[in-house]
């Protein structure tokens, strides 16, 4: 029996409909009969499956499906939801002619007649190949793109909604922030930020400048999952669809808290640098200054001896006279403060007990500071030896005390403390790794603000009123613990007092402090006169030198130079050389090394104010040091003599 063709039946009506769906090529558009048997065929059905319309007419459609769909009966199925929902629409592997997979979106429609009978079958077939292969790209892109996000550590990268809740998390979220992704996803991201920002409404103001232009930059504290604070810089980004709708925002946080010190680091490095740059220059200018006022001193000092001891006492004259020496004497102890800050004071360094040190000021500090001030001790009951010198060490004290009772003009308590630290490598940038004692002056008084502060430890500068202060006292502090190989630090906060801490380094040896070197040396009753060469550049300090000798009963030679030395010691015979260090041409060192070399047997004493003399001068000759008096002198001659030939000089 010949079987209907509704296409044929229509075309009466208008040919031109079936020439239309004939000639398509990009759509396979054909009929089947209720059971799925093909009973039409167009150009776009020949062209992607393969068959011509004689091949494929009169054969069920099932043939175009894949073998594991036939057997799962899904032809059948199709063609049943078509009949009873009127449609059915899908996409999924179809086979072509020679075997081949190709990816189609099917659709089928069933065909009713007047009577509504079922008579058939439209289907219209799309070959999407090309279009998966591109969007299967695409997904295994994006897939990828997800798992490199997801995989990232360094960064928390992940997405908000318009609202700011979260949509997506990564394990540098995770790492960073201490959320898991159960945890955070739809959480709003504000609980990231501080209270105070979001009192103020930071997160909010972030995304309003996200969305207005595009992106927004910040870097401050976040918070993570435990409260801990941590350095982030942040990158918001608008996400838009293809109308331009925003679907949300990207984030991008970074953990810069390690950066972030290692900066402040560099900066206080930065900042130290400079300060001991500057101070060390201070200090170069500062050590000039009392060198050359040290000759002056001593010229000073060493006239007004003379005079003392020649003039009677004269009760008009004599009283002025011993009043000028004090004076004098005052100006060596200012001086003596500027060589502690310029770290070219001669030192007496050994090893001292802090503890007794503390506890023999007792006194002093007792008398020294008055009735308004009450001072406390919180020592431990041992703490190590430290490598200093005793006297200077107790006078920095005093200076301490007597800045921390001034700083309380109506009186209060002085803590003064005592503790053990060690500094490790990484520890303190301040202060080089080692181990220490650190006494500490802590004071109640007005304290200190930032500006004051930096300026406090240089020399001359003093918050005291005018002749209440030389403004060296923290400065000779400084110098001596800078010389003694450790650090002065201060703190102080406006209102809350200051703190004073002298770091001072463990004694290699804790024995007992060594015996200073100006300690008198025991002489006998006489003492025969000696033929002394005084060598000195400054005429006035020669002068003094040369009559204080010869005073105490010696023969004196002078000479102003080191070359002229030399020349006299080639015509006379001398006993013992007395020579200023600091001299042009020819040094008092390098002077004193020829004349050790080439006469042997002659006392050399090398007269100085600071300890400027290189390292392979030191120790091998006898110190004075500047300004000295006659009796400073005469002890000086004695050591020397009565000194074994064989002993290392002090």
């Amino acid at each position: 029996m010949q079987r209907s063709d509704p296409f044929e039946a229509s075309a009466t009506a208008d040919g031109r409909y079936r020439l239309l769906v004939e000639s398509i090529s990009d759509y396979a558009i054909y009929m089947l009969e209720p059971d799925g048997t093909v009973i039409n065929w167009n150009a776009g059905a020949q062209r992607f499956k393969g068959y011509t319309a004689d091949e494929i007419i009169g054969q069920n459609f099932a043939r175009f499906y894949t073998e594991e769909d036939r057997l799962a009966g899904m032809p059948q199925r199709n063609l049943a939801r078509a009949a009873q929902e009127g449609r059915f629409e899908e996409e999924g592997w179809r086979v072509r002619k020679d075997g081949r997979r190709f990816w189609a979106n099917v659709v089928i429609d069933r065909i009713l007649d007047s009577n509504g009978r079922l008579v058939g079958f439209a289907k219209i077939t799309r070959d999407l190949t090309e279009r998966k292969a591109q969007h299967d790209a695409l997904r295994v892109s994006e897939e990828q793109f997800r798992r490199l996000v997801k995989g990232v550590t360094d960064y928390a990268l992940y997405m908000l909604d318009p609202e700011g809740k979260v949509a997506s998390w990564n394990a540098g979220a995770q790492r960073i922030k201490g959320y898991e992704e159960a945890e955070i996803i739809g959480q709003h991201f504000s609980r990231f930020y501080t209270d105070e920002e979001r009192l103020n409404g930071e997160p909010g103001k972030n995304l309003d400048i996200a969305r207005e232009k595009g992106s927004v930059e910040r870097e401050g504290w976040r918070l993570r999952k435990d409260g801990s604070r941590f350095w982030a810089h942040v990158v918001i980004d608008a996400i838009r669809d293809e109308q331009g709708e925003l679907v949300g925002f990207a984030k991008v946080t970074r953990d810069n808290t390690e950066r972030r010190e290692a900066q402040a680091q560099l900066e206080s490095a930065r900042e130290a640098l400079f300060q001991a740059q500057k101070m060390e220059a201070i200090g170069q200018l500062t050590g000039g200054v009392a060198h050359d006022f040290n000759n002056l001193l001593m010229a000073v000092l060493g006239s007004l001896e003379i005079v003392s001891k020649r003039l009677s006492y004269d009760p008009k004259i004599s009283p002025f006279v011993e009043n000028a020496i004090q004076g004098a004497q005052r100006g060596a102890a200012l001086t003596q403060r500027m060589l502690a800050f310029a770290r070219r004071q001669e030192l007496t360094m050994g090893a001292v007990d802090v503890l007794e040190a503390v506890r023999d000021m007792g006194d002093i500090l007792e008398r020294s500071l008055g009735p308004s001030v009450f001072v406390t001790t919180r020592l431990p009951l041992s703490v190590p030896r430290v490598r200093t010198d005793k006297a200077q060490l107790e006078s920095a004290l005093l200076n301490l005390a007597v800045n921390a009772r001034d700083a309380m003009p109506a009186g209060g308590s002085i803590v003064i403390s005592a503790t053990a630290k060690t500094v490790s490598e990484g520890g303190d940038a301040r202060i080089k790794p080692g181990s220490y004692v650190v006494l500490s002056v802590a004071d109640q008084g007005e304290g200190m603000d930032e500006a004051t502060l930096a300026k406090a430890t240089e020399p001359f500068f003093t918050t005291k009123g005018v002749g209440k202060g030389t403004g060296l006292g923290l400065s000779m502090v400084h110098g001596l613990a800078e010389q003694s190989g450790g650090k002065f630090i201060l703190s102080s906060k406006k209102g809350r007092g200051t703190t004073a801490e002298l770091w001072l380094p463990f004694a290699a040896d804790e024995a007992a402090a060594t015996t200073a070197r100006t300690s008198p040396v025991p002489v006998e009753e006489e003492f025969a006169a000696k033929r002394i060469l005084v060598v000195d550049d400054d005429a006035l300090v020669l002068l003094n030198t040369v009559t204080m000798a010869e005073d105490l009963g010696h023969q004196v030679f002078d000479a102003t130079s080191g070359k002229e030395a030399l020349a006299i010691l080639e015509s006379q015979k001398i006993d013992i050389l007395v020579t200023d260090y600091a001299m042009p041409k020819m040094n008092g060192g390098e002077l004193a090394s020829t004349v050790a070399a080439r006469w042997g047997h002659i006392k050399i004493i090398v007269a100085t104010g600071y300890a400027e003399m290189p390292t392979e001068h030191k120790g091998r000759f006898e110190l004075l040091g500047k300004p000295f008096g006659s009796q400073d002198l005469k002890t000086a001659l004695e050591r020397a003599v009565l000194a074994d030939d064989d002993a290392t000089p002090l």
